[in-house]
């Protein structure tokens, strides 16, 4: 292991450098985009129970649209936000939980798989997962506008 001279106030003395990461050693970096750091965590937290969606409304009205778009693929980061250094990262999700599930054991399992997914496919220490529950989705609330025969009110204006 490489030593490091350091001067303090107290005098020189001599320090290993830190442990090189999985992601920095000597023979070079690997660098990992915010966009591969996000879908690892979007997918991590829709696995676990009680989460019915991620993002705020617009991001999930933009969501539908583009689901409509024949040929488009869902957007597994929506409602996930990342921060990434050279060997950690810092997470936001927004969440929208399902009715009657304990938002304290939600966010606390959406914690641990994101953090065990993330550190076990990257190789970044995870600093922080912070969630950010957004709405509850009640059984029987449809999120899009299937094909249903249900009658539009009549416009009051031409």
């Amino acid at each position: 292991m490489a030593e490091t001279s350091v001067t303090t106030k107290a005098g020189t003395g001599v320090v290993a450098d830190p442990v090189p990461s999985a992601l920095v050693s000597e023979y070079g970096r690997t660098s990992i985009a915010d966009t591969v750091v996000s879908k690892i965590a979007g997918i991590a937290a829709r696995e676990v129970t009680g989460v019915h969606n991620l993002g705020g409304g617009t991001a999930r009205a933009v969501g539908l649209l583009r689901d409509r778009i024949p040929g488009s693929r869902t957007n597994l980061s929506q409602g996930v936000s990342v921060e990434v250094g050279e060997k950690q990262a810092a997470i936001d999700i927004e969440v929208v939980a399902d009715y009657g599930v304990s938002i304290a054991d939600l966010a606390q399992g959406i914690r641990r798989n994101v953090i065990s997914a993330v550190e076990r496919m990257t190789g970044l220490e995870v600093t922080e997962v912070n969630i950010a529950v957004s709405d509850v989705h009640l059984a029987g609330e449809d999120d899009s506008d299937d094909d249903t025969t249900e009658e539009l009110p009549e416009r009051r204006v031409q």
